[in-house]
Protein backbone atom coordinates (compact mmCIF):
# COMPACT_ATOMS: atom_id res chain seq x y z
CA UNK A 1 0.00 0.00 0.00
CA UNK A 2 1.44 3.40 -0.83
CA UNK A 3 1.84 5.72 2.26
CA UNK A 4 -1.10 8.29 2.22
CA UNK A 5 -0.25 12.15 1.81
CA UNK A 6 -2.50 13.24 5.54
CA UNK A 7 -2.64 16.66 3.88
CA UNK A 8 -5.45 14.51 1.40
CA UNK A 9 -7.88 14.93 4.49
CA UNK A 10 -9.67 18.48 3.81
CA UNK A 11 -11.96 20.46 5.56
CA UNK A 12 -14.26 19.60 2.99
CA UNK A 13 -14.05 16.31 1.53
CA UNK A 14 -10.69 14.52 0.80
CA UNK A 15 -8.53 15.13 -2.21
CA UNK A 16 -5.33 14.50 -3.85
CA UNK A 17 -3.51 13.24 -6.69
CA UNK A 18 -4.47 9.80 -7.70
CA UNK A 19 -1.42 6.97 -6.88
CA UNK A 20 0.80 9.79 -5.80
CA UNK A 21 -1.15 10.76 -2.35
CA UNK A 22 -3.67 8.06 -2.27
CA UNK A 23 -4.56 4.49 -3.95
CA UNK A 24 -7.09 1.84 -4.16
CA UNK A 25 -6.29 0.57 -0.79
CA UNK A 26 -7.06 3.52 0.80
CA UNK A 27 -10.36 3.73 -0.67
CA UNK A 28 -10.90 0.48 0.57
CA UNK A 29 -10.00 1.55 3.74
CA UNK A 30 -12.15 4.35 3.69
CA UNK A 31 -15.26 1.95 3.43
CA UNK A 32 -14.20 0.42 6.89
CA UNK A 33 -13.98 3.72 8.32
CA UNK A 34 -16.74 5.38 7.25
CA UNK A 35 -19.48 2.29 8.20
CA UNK A 36 -17.53 2.53 11.96
CA UNK A 37 -18.06 6.25 11.64
CA UNK A 38 -21.45 6.08 10.75
CA UNK A 39 -22.00 3.11 13.75
CA UNK A 40 -20.73 5.53 16.40
CA UNK A 41 -23.01 7.99 14.99
CA UNK A 42 -26.83 8.64 17.39
CA UNK A 43 -28.49 7.89 14.90
CA UNK A 44 -27.68 4.48 14.51
CA UNK A 45 -29.83 1.69 15.75
CA UNK A 46 -27.38 -1.76 16.92
CA UNK A 47 -27.67 -4.49 13.94
CA UNK A 48 -28.91 -2.11 11.72
CA UNK A 49 -27.89 -2.79 7.83
CA UNK A 50 -26.60 0.61 6.54
CA UNK A 51 -27.12 1.05 3.45
CA UNK A 52 -24.17 3.72 1.94
CA UNK A 53 -25.21 5.14 -1.79
CA UNK A 54 -21.61 5.46 -4.10
CA UNK A 55 -21.34 7.92 -7.25
CA UNK A 56 -18.86 8.73 -9.41
CA UNK A 57 -17.30 10.48 -11.93
CA UNK A 58 -15.79 10.28 -15.46
CA UNK A 59 -11.89 10.39 -14.00
CA UNK A 60 -10.02 8.08 -15.37
CA UNK A 61 -8.92 6.75 -11.80
CA UNK A 62 -12.49 6.90 -10.69
CA UNK A 63 -13.57 3.03 -11.35
CA UNK A 64 -11.09 1.31 -9.93
CA UNK A 65 -11.68 3.55 -6.39
CA UNK A 66 -14.82 2.76 -6.64
CA UNK A 67 -14.41 -1.16 -6.69
CA UNK A 68 -12.65 -0.64 -4.28
CA UNK A 69 -14.40 1.51 -1.85
CA UNK A 70 -17.53 -1.00 -2.92
CA UNK A 71 -15.34 -3.75 -1.54
CA UNK A 72 -14.16 -1.89 1.55
CA UNK A 73 -18.09 -0.90 2.75
CA UNK A 74 -19.17 -4.20 1.94
CA UNK A 75 -16.43 -5.78 4.00
CA UNK A 76 -17.82 -3.52 6.96
CA UNK A 77 -21.35 -5.21 6.80
CA UNK A 78 -22.86 -2.86 4.60
CA UNK A 79 -24.82 -2.87 2.04
CA UNK A 80 -23.65 -0.42 -0.81
CA UNK A 81 -25.80 1.03 -3.21
CA UNK A 82 -24.06 2.07 -6.82
CA UNK A 83 -25.60 4.75 -8.14
CA UNK A 84 -23.45 4.68 -11.49
CA UNK A 85 -21.69 7.91 -13.05
CA UNK A 86 -23.29 10.95 -12.05
CA UNK A 87 -22.78 14.14 -10.87
CA UNK A 88 -22.22 14.82 -7.14
CA UNK A 89 -25.78 16.69 -7.11
CA UNK A 90 -27.40 13.71 -8.55
CA UNK A 91 -25.39 11.57 -5.74
CA UNK A 92 -26.75 14.40 -2.74
CA UNK A 93 -30.40 13.84 -4.41
CA UNK A 94 -29.86 10.07 -4.37
CA UNK A 95 -28.96 9.59 -0.48
CA UNK A 96 -31.86 12.34 0.21
CA UNK A 97 -34.35 10.71 -2.05
CA UNK A 98 -34.25 7.33 -1.20
CA UNK A 99 -33.39 7.42 2.63
CA UNK A 100 -29.74 5.87 2.44
CA UNK A 101 -27.95 6.49 5.79
CA UNK A 102 -24.75 8.04 4.07
CA UNK A 103 -22.94 8.30 1.01
CA UNK A 104 -19.71 8.60 -0.58
CA UNK A 105 -19.30 10.60 -4.25
CA UNK A 106 -15.90 9.70 -5.93
CA UNK A 107 -14.36 12.72 -7.47
CA UNK A 108 -11.81 15.21 -6.93
CA UNK A 109 -14.32 18.88 -8.53
CA UNK A 110 -12.53 21.02 -10.45
CA UNK A 111 -8.88 19.81 -10.09
CA UNK A 112 -6.72 18.24 -12.83
CA UNK A 113 -7.21 14.92 -14.14
CA UNK A 114 -4.58 13.65 -12.10
CA UNK A 115 -6.69 14.38 -9.06
CA UNK A 116 -9.68 12.49 -7.30
CA UNK A 117 -11.31 12.19 -3.78
CA UNK A 118 -14.33 11.75 -2.10
CA UNK A 119 -17.26 13.80 -0.71
CA UNK A 120 -18.93 12.17 2.23
CA UNK A 121 -22.00 12.51 3.72
CA UNK A 122 -24.49 11.17 6.49
CA UNK A 123 -28.49 10.70 5.84
CA UNK A 124 -30.15 13.26 3.85
CA UNK A 125 -26.88 14.98 2.71
CA UNK A 126 -25.86 15.98 5.82
CA UNK A 127 -22.11 17.03 4.91
CA UNK A 128 -19.09 15.13 6.75
CA UNK A 129 -16.78 18.13 7.47
CA UNK A 130 -13.34 18.14 9.14
CA UNK A 131 -15.09 18.92 11.99
CA UNK A 132 -17.62 16.34 11.74
CA UNK A 133 -15.82 13.21 10.63
CA UNK A 134 -12.76 13.74 8.62
CA UNK A 135 -10.64 14.01 11.10
CA UNK A 136 -12.04 10.97 12.66
CA UNK A 137 -12.11 8.73 9.18
CA UNK A 138 -8.11 10.15 9.20
CA UNK A 139 -7.47 8.69 12.61
CA UNK A 140 -8.85 5.25 11.89
CA UNK A 141 -6.89 5.14 8.38
CA UNK A 142 -3.12 6.03 9.35
CA UNK A 143 -3.76 3.97 12.63
CA UNK A 144 -5.11 0.85 10.35
CA UNK A 145 -7.33 0.19 13.35
CA UNK A 146 -10.18 -1.32 11.44
CA UNK A 147 -12.03 -4.85 11.59
CA UNK A 148 -14.54 -6.36 9.20
CA UNK A 149 -17.53 -7.99 10.04
CA UNK A 150 -18.65 -10.96 11.00
CA UNK A 151 -21.37 -10.97 8.02
CA UNK A 152 -20.40 -9.04 4.85
CA UNK A 153 -22.78 -6.71 2.89
CA UNK A 154 -23.77 -6.57 -0.74
CA UNK A 155 -23.96 -4.32 -3.67
CA UNK A 156 -26.76 -3.26 -5.52
CA UNK A 157 -27.55 -0.96 -8.16
CA UNK A 158 -29.59 1.45 -8.13
CA UNK A 159 -30.90 3.01 -11.46
CA UNK A 160 -33.02 6.38 -12.52
CA UNK A 161 -31.45 8.04 -9.83
CA UNK A 162 -31.29 11.35 -12.38
CA UNK A 163 -35.12 10.82 -14.12
CA UNK A 164 -36.21 11.55 -10.47
CA UNK A 165 -33.75 13.99 -9.73
CA UNK A 166 -35.17 16.13 -12.99
CA UNK A 167 -38.65 15.40 -12.21
CA UNK A 168 -38.31 16.76 -8.90
CA UNK A 169 -36.98 19.83 -10.50
CA UNK A 170 -40.16 20.01 -12.94
CA UNK A 171 -42.63 20.10 -10.13
CA UNK A 172 -40.40 22.65 -8.05
CA UNK A 173 -40.62 25.14 -11.07
CA UNK A 174 -43.16 26.82 -12.98
CA UNK A 175 -41.45 25.44 -16.17
CA UNK A 176 -43.80 27.15 -18.69
CA UNK A 177 -41.74 29.68 -20.99
CA UNK A 178 -42.14 32.55 -22.93
CA UNK A 179 -40.10 32.27 -25.66
CA UNK A 180 -37.42 29.59 -26.68
CA UNK A 181 -33.93 30.39 -26.21
CA UNK A 182 -30.68 28.95 -27.54
CA UNK A 183 -28.40 28.23 -25.05
CA UNK A 184 -24.62 27.09 -25.10
CA UNK A 185 -23.75 24.97 -22.48
CA UNK A 186 -19.56 23.91 -21.91
CA UNK A 187 -19.67 21.16 -19.24
CA UNK A 188 -15.51 20.69 -20.07
CA UNK A 189 -16.09 16.93 -20.59
CA UNK A 190 -17.30 16.67 -17.17
CA UNK A 191 -20.47 15.50 -15.54
CA UNK A 192 -22.94 18.35 -16.44
CA UNK A 193 -23.90 16.77 -19.71
CA UNK A 194 -25.68 14.18 -18.30
CA UNK A 195 -28.71 16.69 -16.72
CA UNK A 196 -28.26 19.01 -19.35
CA UNK A 197 -29.06 16.23 -21.68
CA UNK A 198 -32.09 15.08 -19.69
CA UNK A 199 -33.66 18.41 -19.41
CA UNK A 200 -33.24 19.38 -23.12
CA UNK A 201 -35.72 16.60 -23.12
CA UNK A 202 -38.18 18.63 -21.13
CA UNK A 203 -37.54 22.38 -22.35
CA UNK A 204 -38.66 23.98 -25.39
CA UNK A 205 -35.02 25.75 -25.83
CA UNK A 206 -32.37 25.01 -28.23
CA UNK A 207 -29.51 23.78 -26.50
CA UNK A 208 -25.78 23.94 -28.31
CA UNK A 209 -23.54 21.57 -26.49
CA UNK A 210 -19.36 22.08 -26.87
CA UNK A 211 -16.85 19.35 -24.71
CA UNK A 212 -20.10 17.18 -24.36
CA UNK A 213 -18.30 13.58 -24.21
CA UNK A 214 -16.87 11.97 -20.76
CA UNK A 215 -13.57 12.27 -20.76
CA UNK A 216 -11.10 12.41 -17.67
CA UNK A 217 -8.10 14.07 -19.49
CA UNK A 218 -9.80 17.28 -19.96
CA UNK A 219 -8.49 17.16 -23.22
CA UNK A 220 -9.99 20.67 -24.20
CA UNK A 221 -9.55 23.10 -20.82
CA UNK A 222 -9.86 22.77 -17.13
CA UNK A 223 -13.07 22.14 -15.66
CA UNK A 224 -13.09 25.34 -13.67
CA UNK A 225 -15.75 27.62 -14.66
CA UNK A 226 -14.34 30.46 -11.68
CA UNK A 227 -11.55 30.99 -13.93
CA UNK A 228 -12.28 33.80 -16.85
CA UNK A 229 -9.83 31.41 -19.68
CA UNK A 230 -11.89 28.48 -19.36
CA UNK A 231 -14.95 30.64 -20.66
CA UNK A 232 -13.13 31.81 -23.65
CA UNK A 233 -14.38 28.97 -26.12
CA UNK A 234 -18.07 29.59 -24.42
CA UNK A 235 -17.48 33.29 -25.04
CA UNK A 236 -16.56 32.88 -28.72
CA UNK A 237 -19.34 30.53 -29.29
CA UNK A 238 -22.20 32.34 -27.97
CA UNK A 239 -21.37 34.78 -30.54
CA UNK A 240 -20.66 32.91 -33.17
CA UNK A 241 -24.01 30.72 -32.29
CA UNK A 242 -25.86 34.43 -32.08
CA UNK A 243 -26.93 32.60 -29.09
CA UNK A 244 -29.40 33.75 -26.17
CA UNK A 245 -27.04 33.15 -22.79
CA UNK A 246 -24.19 30.58 -22.68
CA UNK A 247 -23.80 27.77 -19.14
CA UNK A 248 -20.99 26.42 -17.67
CA UNK A 249 -20.29 23.72 -15.30
CA UNK A 250 -17.43 22.74 -12.98
CA UNK A 251 -15.89 19.05 -13.06
CA UNK A 252 -18.49 17.19 -10.71
CA UNK A 253 -21.00 19.91 -11.89
CA UNK A 254 -22.56 21.04 -8.58
CA UNK A 255 -21.11 24.62 -9.66
CA UNK A 256 -23.10 26.30 -12.37
CA UNK A 257 -22.36 29.54 -14.27
CA UNK A 258 -24.13 32.11 -17.15
CA UNK A 259 -22.67 33.84 -19.39
CA UNK A 260 -24.33 36.68 -21.35
CA UNK A 261 -25.51 37.08 -24.90
CA UNK A 262 -22.28 39.17 -25.48
CA UNK A 263 -19.71 36.97 -23.26
CA UNK A 264 -19.59 38.38 -20.69
CA UNK A 265 -19.70 36.29 -17.23
CA UNK A 266 -22.69 37.07 -15.09
CA UNK A 267 -21.34 37.30 -11.48
CA UNK A 268 -22.17 34.25 -9.16
CA UNK A 269 -22.93 37.06 -6.39
CA UNK A 270 -25.72 38.84 -9.21
CA UNK A 271 -27.31 35.09 -9.71
CA UNK A 272 -27.27 34.56 -6.11
CA UNK A 273 -29.27 37.72 -5.68
CA UNK A 274 -31.82 36.86 -8.88
CA UNK A 275 -32.60 33.19 -7.31
CA UNK A 276 -33.26 34.81 -4.00
CA UNK A 277 -35.67 36.89 -5.20
CA UNK A 278 -37.43 33.67 -7.56
CA UNK A 279 -37.10 31.57 -4.17
CA UNK A 280 -38.49 34.57 -1.76
CA UNK A 281 -41.39 34.57 -3.99
CA UNK A 282 -42.12 31.05 -3.09
CA UNK A 283 -41.61 31.72 0.50
CA UNK A 284 -41.76 35.27 1.60
CA UNK A 285 -39.45 36.88 3.92
CA UNK A 286 -37.26 33.96 4.52
CA UNK A 287 -33.52 33.51 5.27
CA UNK A 288 -31.14 33.50 2.03
CA UNK A 289 -27.58 33.15 2.89
CA UNK A 290 -24.54 34.48 1.41
CA UNK A 291 -20.73 34.52 2.52
CA UNK A 292 -18.30 36.61 3.46
CA UNK A 293 -16.55 37.77 -0.12
CA UNK A 294 -18.22 40.47 -1.47
CA UNK A 295 -21.04 40.71 -3.09
CA UNK A 296 -22.96 43.09 -1.92
CA UNK A 297 -26.07 43.05 -4.92
CA UNK A 298 -26.95 40.27 -3.32
CA UNK A 299 -27.59 41.70 -0.06
CA UNK A 300 -29.40 44.78 -1.92
CA UNK A 301 -31.70 42.00 -3.88
CA UNK A 302 -32.44 39.95 -1.07
CA UNK A 303 -33.63 43.12 1.15
CA UNK A 304 -35.72 44.19 -1.75
CA UNK A 305 -37.74 41.03 -2.34
CA UNK A 306 -38.65 41.15 1.31
CA UNK A 307 -35.90 38.32 2.67
CA UNK A 308 -33.57 38.46 5.92
CA UNK A 309 -29.99 38.34 4.64
CA UNK A 310 -27.45 35.97 6.70
CA UNK A 311 -24.06 35.82 6.24
CA UNK A 312 -21.78 32.31 6.15
CA UNK A 313 -18.69 31.10 6.03
CA UNK A 314 -16.76 29.92 3.00
CA UNK A 315 -17.18 26.19 2.07
CA UNK A 316 -19.88 24.05 0.84
CA UNK A 317 -20.10 21.74 4.10
CA UNK A 318 -19.86 24.60 6.05
CA UNK A 319 -22.31 26.81 4.38
CA UNK A 320 -25.04 23.36 4.42
CA UNK A 321 -24.12 22.75 8.12
CA UNK A 322 -25.56 26.26 8.95
CA UNK A 323 -28.14 26.33 6.78
CA UNK A 324 -29.38 23.39 8.57
CA UNK A 325 -28.77 24.90 11.84
CA UNK A 326 -30.50 28.29 10.78
CA UNK A 327 -33.30 27.01 9.00
CA UNK A 328 -31.85 29.42 5.89
CA UNK A 329 -34.00 28.37 3.22
CA UNK A 330 -32.14 29.33 -0.45
CA UNK A 331 -27.76 30.39 -0.38
CA UNK A 332 -25.41 30.69 -2.96
CA UNK A 333 -21.46 31.05 -2.56
CA UNK A 334 -19.84 33.08 -4.81
CA UNK A 335 -17.76 30.54 -6.14
CA UNK A 336 -20.86 28.82 -7.75
CA UNK A 337 -22.87 26.85 -5.43
CA UNK A 338 -26.63 27.33 -5.25
CA UNK A 339 -28.26 25.62 -2.42
CA UNK A 340 -31.87 24.69 -1.35
CA UNK A 341 -33.09 23.67 1.44
CA UNK A 342 -36.31 21.59 1.37
CA UNK A 343 -37.54 18.73 4.01
CA UNK A 344 -35.69 16.11 1.10
CA UNK A 345 -32.37 17.68 2.14
CA UNK A 346 -30.30 20.91 1.97
CA UNK A 347 -27.46 20.65 -0.88
CA UNK A 348 -26.87 21.99 -4.47
CA UNK A 349 -29.51 21.68 -7.07
CA UNK A 350 -28.44 22.95 -10.28
CA UNK A 351 -31.11 21.32 -12.74
CA UNK A 352 -33.02 23.78 -10.39
CA UNK A 353 -31.26 26.66 -10.64
CA UNK A 354 -31.27 26.24 -14.20
CA UNK A 355 -34.50 25.80 -15.00
CA UNK A 356 -35.84 28.86 -12.49
CA UNK A 357 -33.06 31.24 -14.04
CA UNK A 358 -34.22 30.28 -17.65
CA UNK A 359 -37.92 30.51 -16.62
CA UNK A 360 -37.25 34.22 -15.29
CA UNK A 361 -35.13 34.85 -18.70
CA UNK A 362 -37.18 33.65 -21.11
CA UNK A 363 -40.16 35.67 -19.54
CA UNK A 364 -37.79 39.16 -20.42
CA UNK A 365 -38.45 40.94 -23.51
CA UNK A 366 -35.15 42.26 -22.77
CA UNK A 367 -31.34 40.45 -24.02
CA UNK A 368 -29.67 38.78 -21.17
CA UNK A 369 -27.10 41.94 -21.20
CA UNK A 370 -29.55 44.71 -21.42
CA UNK A 371 -32.06 42.51 -17.96
CA UNK A 372 -28.51 42.15 -15.93
CA UNK A 373 -26.45 45.75 -16.98
CA UNK A 374 -28.52 47.93 -14.33
CA UNK A 375 -27.60 45.34 -11.40
CA UNK A 376 -24.23 46.01 -12.22
CA UNK A 377 -23.89 48.80 -9.27
CA UNK A 378 -20.48 47.75 -7.71
CA UNK A 379 -16.38 47.16 -8.50
CA UNK A 380 -14.74 44.27 -7.78
CA UNK A 381 -11.13 43.22 -7.07
CA UNK A 382 -11.66 39.52 -8.01
CA UNK A 383 -10.16 37.27 -5.41
CA UNK A 384 -6.28 37.95 -4.88
CA UNK A 385 -3.88 35.59 -2.84
CA UNK A 386 -0.61 36.66 -1.08
CA UNK A 387 2.10 34.67 0.90
CA UNK A 388 2.07 34.89 4.42
CA UNK A 389 4.56 34.14 7.38
CA UNK A 390 1.39 34.31 9.82
CA UNK A 391 -1.66 34.26 8.74
CA UNK A 392 -3.14 35.37 12.67
CA UNK A 393 -0.35 38.40 12.44
CA UNK A 394 -2.05 39.60 9.52
CA UNK A 395 -5.49 39.64 10.60
CA UNK A 396 -4.57 41.20 13.93
CA UNK A 397 -2.86 43.95 11.51
CA UNK A 398 -6.32 44.59 9.33
CA UNK A 399 -8.27 44.61 12.60
CA UNK A 400 -6.34 47.61 13.58
CA UNK A 401 -5.67 49.31 11.03
CA UNK A 402 -9.49 49.36 10.06
CA UNK A 403 -11.18 49.26 13.46
CA UNK A 404 -13.24 51.91 12.71
CA UNK A 405 -15.38 49.76 10.25
CA UNK A 406 -17.80 47.57 10.78
CA UNK A 407 -16.37 44.04 11.77
CA UNK A 408 -17.24 40.71 11.43
CA UNK A 409 -14.58 37.77 11.97
CA UNK A 410 -17.33 34.93 11.34
CA UNK A 411 -14.30 33.76 8.47
CA UNK A 412 -11.07 35.44 8.41
CA UNK A 413 -11.81 39.07 8.81
CA UNK A 414 -14.73 41.58 7.15
CA UNK A 415 -14.70 45.15 7.03
CA UNK A 416 -17.41 47.38 5.95
CA UNK A 417 -17.34 51.21 5.07
CA UNK A 418 -19.90 53.36 3.49
CA UNK A 419 -17.67 53.57 0.13
CA UNK A 420 -15.77 49.84 0.23
CA UNK A 421 -16.31 46.55 1.90
CA UNK A 422 -13.75 43.49 2.01
CA UNK A 423 -12.62 40.31 3.56
CA UNK A 424 -9.47 38.99 4.11
CA UNK A 425 -9.32 34.85 4.65
CA UNK A 426 -6.83 32.38 5.28
CA UNK A 427 -6.65 29.64 2.91
CA UNK A 428 -7.69 26.02 5.05
CA UNK A 429 -4.01 24.11 3.07
CA UNK A 430 -1.61 26.74 1.88
CA UNK A 431 0.12 30.05 4.06
CA UNK A 432 -1.73 31.87 2.29
CA UNK A 433 -4.87 34.82 2.58
CA UNK A 434 -7.52 35.92 0.26
CA UNK A 435 -8.32 38.98 -0.17
CA UNK A 436 -11.51 40.16 -1.78
CA UNK A 437 -12.66 43.93 -2.07
CA UNK A 438 -15.46 45.83 -3.51
CA UNK A 439 -16.32 49.63 -3.96
CA UNK A 440 -18.31 51.85 -5.25
CA UNK A 441 -16.57 52.83 -7.94
CA UNK A 442 -13.43 51.92 -10.07
CA UNK A 443 -11.02 54.77 -8.68
CA UNK A 444 -12.37 53.56 -5.10
CA UNK A 445 -11.85 50.23 -5.53
CA UNK A 446 -8.61 50.36 -6.85
CA UNK A 447 -7.13 52.82 -3.87
CA UNK A 448 -8.45 50.41 -1.04
CA UNK A 449 -7.38 47.13 -2.79
CA UNK A 450 -3.85 48.84 -2.91
CA UNK A 451 -4.05 50.19 0.65
CA UNK A 452 -5.13 46.32 1.80
CA UNK A 453 -2.51 45.08 -0.26
CA UNK A 454 0.03 47.05 0.89
CA UNK A 455 -0.80 46.18 4.50
CA UNK A 456 -0.73 42.17 3.41
CA UNK A 457 2.92 42.67 2.92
Amino acid sequence: MLTINTKIFKAYDIRGIYNQDFDDEMAYLLGLAFVELRKNDADYQPGQVLQIAVGSDMRLSSPSLKENLLRGLTAAGAEAVDIGLVATPTFYFAVSRYNYQGGIMISASHNPKEWNGFKLVRSKSVPVSGDSGIEFLKEKIISGELKVAEKSGQVIKKEGVLEDEINYALTATNTSQTKALKIVVDTANSMGIVYFQALAKKLPHTFITINSELDGTFPVHEADPLKEENLAQLREEIIKQKADLGISTDGDSDRIFFVDNKGITIEPALLRGLLAQIFLKDKPGAKIGYDVRPGKITVDMIEAGGGLPILTRVGHSLIKEQMLKEDIYFAGESSGHFFFNDPQGCFEYPPLMILKLLSVFSANELDLNSYTNPYKKYFHSGEINRSVVSKEAVFAQVLEKYKDGQISTLDGVSVKFADFWFNVRGSNTEPLVRLNLEAISQEVMEKRRDDVLELLK
